[in-house]
């Protein structure tokens, strides 16, 4: 009677000739979970920042429509009143907008030095990682042939 040829241990053979080394895929992960720890970082900071911003500006407001809405002894007072509270909100816009431009200014120039600094490490692991999985598979491949 004819015997069938035992797949798995020429499976195993096969499989165990070409070994898979996951460091690679291990440093992949942690170099994008520390990428997304430092850009999370970034984007908290920066909305920090605007909170904080915004919530100055409302102070200021308040502050400068409590002065609007006092009584006046003259009508012309009111007028008066008026045209400082539009003239010191758009000064008060024009200070705000800018301090938001920083931020953002400065969130753009964290993410590109983050993004730049991350490309370097995974062009560097990548070209480690084909060097060394090139070395274990002319290894794999001379054993293999030698057998």
């Amino acid at each position: 009677m004819a015997k069938t040829q035992d797949f798995n241990s020429m499976f195993k053979d096969m499989i165990g000739a070409f070994p898979v080394d996951t460091s690679a895929m291990e440093d992949a992960f942690k170099t994008t979970a520390s990428l997304n720890e430092k850009l999370s970082s970034v984007a908290l900071t920066a909305a920090e920042q605007s909170a904080e911003i915004s919530n100055k500006w409302t102070k200021d407001m308040i502050t400068k429509l409590g002065e609007m809405s006092k009584a006046k002894a003259e009508p012309a007072d009111y007028a008066k009143a008026f045209t400082d509270f539009a003239s010191a909100s758009s000064e008060v816009a024009a200070e705000n907008m800018a301090a938001f431009a920083e931020v953002a200014k400065r969130v753009q120039m964290d993410t590109v030095e983050l993004m730049m600094a991350a490309g370097k490490d995974i062009s560097e692991d990548a070209a480690e990682s084909i060097k060394k999985a090139t070395k274990e598979v002319t290894s794999a491949a001379k054993k293999a042939t030698s057998k």
